[in-house]
């Protein structure tokens, strides 16, 4: 087997979609096919289950990713090493949250890419915090930014990077908007809506509703930081969300914020890996980037 085939067959265990890993490799849709046809044939075994357009991995497809990504990993790290000058190079494996991949990381993306073209950065988003710990302990993610109270590991070296501010936010001229202050006992009757389950500041928010026994007349769950926004626009119902996803919004009159307080939800953005990673240049590079360009205070 060929290190672009482990390459290939990583990209297609993260996406589970060979379109979509032919877009992102710049294959042919059937050259991702024959080489996973390939390595499967030269394995003896079935990675991939296709269940009409869907793709899964099979089991001895996921027990091979573990492999397949230390192989990678070591092979970036002889890489670096041997090369000898420290140029940044390789493939860095991140994961965020959607606020952070929204608000924050854009100009650091933009910023590291015109720095070390020569890494490719691979995204894994959508994972819950208490999933993205696992990831990092495993080897799977060679660094990780967090959304959450901050965090203490024996395993991990966490650095705050900037605190992020969370507040309840309404459609302008609700009428709680007349309030000195906000309550959780204001909120019985409201309808609140809720980002999907895993989230710190909503576990808080909800924390603080039970303690004072109360029940909003409906809650609605949404998948997106975005659909909430709008819904809150539209005079649906309520939401806490992150101040730095509301700023344009609350600026431009579409979103007003409400004097809350019903819970301390101290939130912070950090910067998470293995205390044991080995920090190669480009992580070392991310690492450093990260702490330049967003924001310390």
């Amino acid at each position: 087997m060929e290190l672009k085939q482990l390459m290939l067959f990583r990209v297609a265990a993260q996406e589970l979609n060979f379109t979509r890993t032919a877009e992102i490799l710049n294959y042919a849709q059937s050259t991702v096919t024959a080489q996973i046809q390939s390595l499967e044939s030269e394995l003896g075994v079935a990675l991939f289950e296709r269940l009409g357009k869907r793709v899964i991995l099979t089991e001895y497809g996921r027990r091979f990713k573990t492999y397949a990504d230390q192989i990678l990993a070591l092979s970036d790290e002889a890489k670096n090493v041997v090369g000898g000058q420290g140029e940044p190079n390789g493939t860095l494996v991140i994961c965020a949250q959607e606020t952070q991949c929204t608000y924050r990381l854009p100009l650091l993306l933009k910023e590291f890419q015109t720095r070390h073209p020569n890494v490719q950065l691979m995204f894994r988003p959508g994972v819950p915090d208490d999933e993205i710990r696992v990831l990092l302990s495993n080897g799977e993610l060679d660094v990780a930014f967090l959304l959450e109270p901050p965090v203490t590991s024996n395993s991990l070296i966490v650095e705050p990077l900037c605190p992020e501010p969370i507040v309840l936010v309404c459609q302008p001229g609700h009428v709680l908007s007349t309030l000195p202050e906000v309550k959780p006992s204001d909120l019985v009757g409201q309808t609140v809506l809720l980002i999907e389950d895993g989230c710190h500041y909503r576990r808080a928010f909800e924390e603080a509703l039970n303690s004072a026994e109360v029940r909003p007349s409906n809650r609605l769950e949404l998948g997106s930081v975005e659909a909430i926004k709008r819904c809150v626009m539209e005079g649906i119902g309520l939401a806490v969300l992150p101040e730095v996803a509301v700023a344009e919004e609350v600026n431009e009159g579409r979103l007003a914020v409400l004097p809350w307080t019903g819970c301390d939800f101290s939130i912070v953005t950090q910067l998470a890996w293995h205390k044991d990673k080995w920090m190669s240049p480009a992580l070392k590079a991310f690492i450093d980037l990260a702490r330049e360009v967003l924001p310390s205070k």
